[in-house]
């Protein structure tokens, strides 16, 4: 397993300066996203697919995963929305070209959510039948499709997203497990979604708080390592502490809960 960062976390920084934060902290990669300073141009990705992806390889740094976001909320154009569909393969065809050009082995994109009229059933039926046009166009560009179960979203438990896998065969998760540890599931019960994973977001979290100090959480990170590592995962483990509005994750010290969280998962991996 490797460490990387997510660029969102450095959210005040240009993505050269969140490029060079990277290499000076030790992390072997940085993940990318349309967000805050370090954000790629949506707009650019898909007009320009290959042309974004020439910029992205001269930044020098492994991009291991790339999320993208169809709208601009969590709720807008969602993998749940009937309506959102044909818009949304159509864009992620120019995704998955940029990804494959750019070198980036995986996007996560989200599950969506229960849109009007919409319970978890067919919310989650209807993400179901979106993620299974967007994996072959994924798959024939080389890039593995994600998703992350998410505070919020309609898949906000561990047996959701085993039924949610099992419609779409092939589809892999990045894995989160502080959005159920906030939730109130037990780790072992999260443990069950390691298998599936293809690639891992890191931070800590507690029972009704998505992100807390390291020294604060729940989650007992040398166990969560154990099961990734007895399931098989050899990835990324990508470090996430963020500073937004979304859950009230505005008040960790950013770097330094990086730093303590890079150097516990360091000790763990030897």
């Amino acid at each position: 397993m490797q460490l990387c960062l997510t660029s969102w976390s450095l959210r005040a920084c240009s993505t050269a300066e969140a490029v060079g934060l990277t290499k000076v902290l030790g992390f072997g990669g940085l993940d990318l996203g349309y967000f805050y300073g370090p954000a790629l141009s949506k707009d650019a990705v898909l007009a320009d697919p290959e042309g974004t992806a020439r910029q992205v390889r001269g930044l020098g740094v492994t991009v291991p995963n790339f999320y993208h976001l169809f709208g601009d909320s969590l709720s807008g154009r969602n993998l749940a929305d009937p309506a959102a569909l044909e818009r949304n393969v159509a864009d992620f065809r120019q995704v998955a070209r940029f990804c494959a050009a750019a070198n980036i082995a995986s996007v996560f994109v989200l599950p969506g959510v229960c849109n009007p009229g919409q319970g978890r059933a067919e919310a989650l039926a209807q993400s179901a039948v979106a993620l299974n046009a967007l994996l072959p166009v994924a798959q024939a560009e080389g890039v593995t499709l994600t998703i992350e179960p998410h505070v919020h979203s309609f898949l906000e438990s561990p047996a959701l997203t085993l039924q949610l896998l099992q419609l779409v065969p092939g589809l892999k998760l990045t894995l989160d497990y502080a959005h159920f540890t906030c939730l109130g599931f037990t780790q072992e019960q999260i443990d069950v979604l390691a298998p599936h994973a293809a690639h891992v977001h890191v931070r800590q979290a507690k029972p009704g708080a998505l992100q807390t100090k390291l020294s604060q959480g729940t989650i007992n990170m040398q166990a969560m390592l154990g099961t990734l590592r007895d399931a098989g995962y050899a990835g990324w483990l990508a470090v996430e502490w963020v500073h937004q509005d979304y859950m009230d994750t505005l008040y960790d010290d950013v770097l330094t809960e990086t730093i303590a969280c890079r150097d516990v998962l360091r000790a763990w991996l030897g």
